[in-house]
């Protein structure tokens, strides 16, 4: 059977997908039966990447189905999600497929929290698996040649894929086995594979030679390239050199035998012998360089009897001149592969996990548009409650209605007593008692949130700081100092909040001991509250007078232009338009979204009408209140002049003004400032010490013990121990010649001594880290040492 050349799968560690994806979720979409969904899509993923890259996978199309899928569902949840530090932050981590380690170290590993790298290595094991799955073919029947010609022609792909995106994926130094030269390497050498499938399946079905022979050839041309692009470098296993030089030379045989034939049936027959005497050449250098990887006997044989034959027959037929192997007419080429190009999904039985999940790109626009729809709503309600309050202000100071419901002046006014009734089932002055009591332990406690939040992104960054400055350009994770940046500002903002918070409550507790009082007296039944007004006895013309009813009249449209706000505030707040259709569309026809252009136009469609009625209400106001003041002033002239009226009118004035001081001062001192900032500081706190530990425990940044007395990169001091383990070690490698010296058997005793000394007595933390730090040499010492002493026994 051909021998073929497969490529070993790379290895990844666990992580767990559903619980950062689901944290995202649950905070980016309302609850429901959607999120719920996007939570159980989660679910499925972790499960899917178990299946995939969790365990050893099968030789067989189902195993690659998976990872096939496992795949075209990370393509398509890319810009869906948003991978990176400093939001959804998973660490992945996968071993190099071809470094085997070492005695003393475990093989090289990368961790990145990049959705780029998981992608990448996914991919090479897709072409990994696809290699082994076509060098199990058999290649005796025309299903398995068709199968493994399409498997290494995707493998091909793949790899060639790797090897024009893995520098933008990864933006960093890749691991050996991914980087581009050596995955460009890869796929000439499965599309080699693929051709010489193609020669076999021409040779089983007796195709004319000259195409054979030019199948051969090129199959030999990418063999040659593939062996030239790895014959400086040490990266892919060893076997692969000799096999790739050995199938160069055993397709160029082939090339020249069905060649020879083609002029043994032109009658060329110094032409086929020279062809199958080169042949037989190129097969002699396989088999005495190569044998121990490829098998050339039947090929060799075939070679040599057609050479034996037509050297007989041109002895005595023929002979016919036996040209140089220069002079002879290259072979042509015929290529029947090509590198399969990755279009996702590359799989055929893929189904989107997170199908009804918009992209990342939408949602930013949706997050957009909201925010620019909030403004638009904020902004025009702002105008209308600010219109209200400066109506309810001038109809305070007026003292209206008040002042044409109290005609009698011995009766509480109607508005009065619903005024009184709204602060007393609202909790009256006990409310704004327990309320200011609250105050300062609410705002304590988000100053302790603050301050912890703070302190914990300190905490972080020093000891990034430390690892950075003492593993130097190991430690190539993103600094804190820049990661923290927009969350710095942001605490800095929360900051300023929380002063102005302390100087608006002193300000707001000096505005409720000035009215605390009056909203006292609201809080009273009604005969004490009818009690504490002053009663007067206002002129007869005015109850039955025209100034009074015209006011009537001009109030009651005041209220039905108030009740019209109402409506429309919450018209505004009730409209529900999905922008996501439209931002979807735009992104498919374009490529791109432009939001600011869309949300504006979709707004001005969907509120224009909305906030022109909100225009008209105001410029209604204006007009009323206007007419208001002069009919006041007409209906203030013909009310009786006397002390008692102008008392009461004056209570019920500040009676008015109360109800409107109490109900800003509850909803002022129900203000609370929720701190956001600090769950986002906890999460990114708690992911970068994630990642850190994760660097830290897989050996990427570890320190190299000191051998033999040299100092490794961080030029780290020796420990207790480490220092005459690495002088007994440099004096027992090193003094073998000079063993009958009796000096240098007294110093290496010496200094064993001392390192057992040191081990049997020290039982501290310090020796213990001492110890971790020289474990790779103590095996070394132990057995040189007993060594040495069975040869210090013998000496002496």
């Amino acid at each position: 059977m051909a021998t073929f050349i497969s490529v070993q799968s790379k290895k990844a560690s666990e992580v767990d997908l559903a619980k950062p994806l689901c944290k995202f979720i649950q905070q980016t979409y309302p609850a429901g039966e959607a999120q719920n969904d996007h939570c159980r899509a989660a679910e499925e993923l972790n499960k899917l990447r178990k299946s995939a890259v969790g365990r050893p996978l099968d030789k067989h199309e189902s195993s690659l189905e998976t990872l096939m899928r496992y795949y075209d569902q990370l393509c398509s949840i890319e810009p869906k999600f948003p991978f990176s530090e400093n939001q959804i932050c998973v660490t992945f981590t996968w071993k190099d497929a071809f470094d085997k380690g070492s005695l003393f170290g475990g093989s090289v590993k990368l961790a990145l929290a990049s959705l780029g790298y998981e992608k990448t290595c996914v991919l090479f094991n897709c072409g990994a698996l696809a290699s082994q799955i076509a060098s199990e073919q058999n290649l005796e029947n025309d299903e398995g040649l068709k199968t493994a010609a399409k498997h290494y022609q995707f493998a091909s792909g793949a790899f060639q894929h790797i090897k024009d995106t893995v520098l933008s994926a990864l933006n960093r130094e890749p691991t050996v086995d991914i980087s581009p030269d050596t995955v460009g390497t890869l796929s000439l050498i499965m599309l080699a594979q693929a051709q010489e499938v193609f020669f076999l399946k021409a040779t089983r079905d007796k195709m004319k030679d000259a195409i054979i022979a030019k199948l051969a050839n090129q199959a030999a041309d990418y063999y040659g390239d593939a062996f030239k692009q790895c014959q400086y470098k040490d990266t892919l296993p060893k076997e692969v050199f000799p096999v790739l030089a050995a199938k160069h030379c055993i397709m160029q045989a082939n090339a020249e035998y069905h060649q020879s034939i083609l002029a043994k049936q032109q009658k060329k027959f110094g032409e086929e012998i020279g062809r199958l005497q080169h042949a037989s050449d190129l097969i002699k250098t396989v088999a005495s360089r190569y044998d121990e990887y490829v098998n050339v006997k039947d090929l060799s044989d075939k070679i040599n009897r057609a050479l034996t034959a037509a050297k007989k027959d041109n002895d005595f037929i023929y002979h016919d001149r036996v040209p140089d192997l220069k002079d002879l007419d290259p072979i042509g080429k015929a290529s029947l592969v090509k590198s399969t190009s990755v279009v996702v999904p590359i799989s055929q039985k893929f189904t989107d996990l997170f199908e009804k999940m918009v992209p990342l790109a939408v949602q930013q626009s949706l997050s957009l548009y909201n925010q620019r729809k909030a403004d638009l709503v904020n902004r025009s309600i702002a105008q209308m409650r600010e219109a209200t309050n400066l109506a309810n202000g001038v109809l305070a100071s007026l003292n209206l209605p008040a002042a044409i419901e109290d005609v009698s002046g011995d009766s509480v006014p109607q508005s009065i007593l619903q005024k009184s009734k709204s602060v007393i089932e609202q909790g009256g002055i006990q409310t704004i008692d327990q309320l200011i009591k609250d105050l300062p332990e609410l705002l304590q406690r988000n100053r302790e949130i603050l301050d912890e939040s703070l302190r914990l992104l300190s905490e972080e960054e020093a000891t990034d700081n430390d690892l950075r400055a003492k593993f130097k350009e190991r430690w190539q994770r993103t600094p804190s100092s820049e990661l923290y940046k927009p969350l710095r500002a942001e605490g800095a903002n929360v900051s300023n909040i929380l002063d102005k918070a302390i100087q608006a409550d002193g300000h707001v507790k000096e505005r409720y001991q000035t009215h605390r009082d009056t909203i006292s007296l609201l809080c009273k039944p009604e005969p004490e509250l009818n009690a504490a007004i002053p009663s007067a006895n206002p002129a007869k013309t005015i109850q039955g007078s025209e100034v009074v009813s015209i006011l009537r009249s001009l109030l009651a449209s005041l209220d039905e232009v108030k009740k019209e706000r109402e409506q429309l505030e919450n018209d505004l707040k009730s409209v529900n338009f999905d922008m996501t259709s439209k931002f979807l569309t735009a992104l498919a026809q374009d490529g791109a979204i432009n939001e600011e252009a869309i949300s504006v136009t979709e707004l001005d469609r969907i509120y224009g009408s909305l906030t022109h009625k909100v225009q008209e209400t105001l410029k209604k106001q204006d007009e009323l209140l206007k007419n208001i003041q002069n009919a006041h002033q007409e209906f203030s002239k013909m009310k009786q002049s006397n002390n008692e009226s102008n008392l009461r009118e004056e209570v019920l004035k500040n009676l008015a003004v109360a109800n409107d001081n109490f109900v800003e001062l509850v909803a002022n001192l129900k203000e609370e400032i929720l701190l956001k900032f600090q769950t986002n500081g906890s999460d990114i706190v708690f992911a970068r010490k994630t990642e850190r530990d994760e660097l830290l425990k897989e050996g990427k940044v570890k320190e190299m013990p000191l051998l033999l007395g040299v100092k490794g990169d961080e030029g780290a001091p020796a420990t207790v121990l480490d220092q005459p383990l690495r002088t007994s070690s440099c004096c027992l490698l090193t003094s073998w010649p000079l063993f009958y010296d009796n000096s240098v058997v007294l110093l290496c005793t010496s200094h064993l001594m001392h390192c057992f000394s040191i081990y049997s007595k020290t039982k501290s933390v310090h020796f213990q880290n001492a110890a971790a730090s020289t474990t790779p040499l103590l095996p070394l010492v132990f057995f040189l040492t007993f060594l040495w002493i069975f040869l210090f026994l013998l000496y002496f």
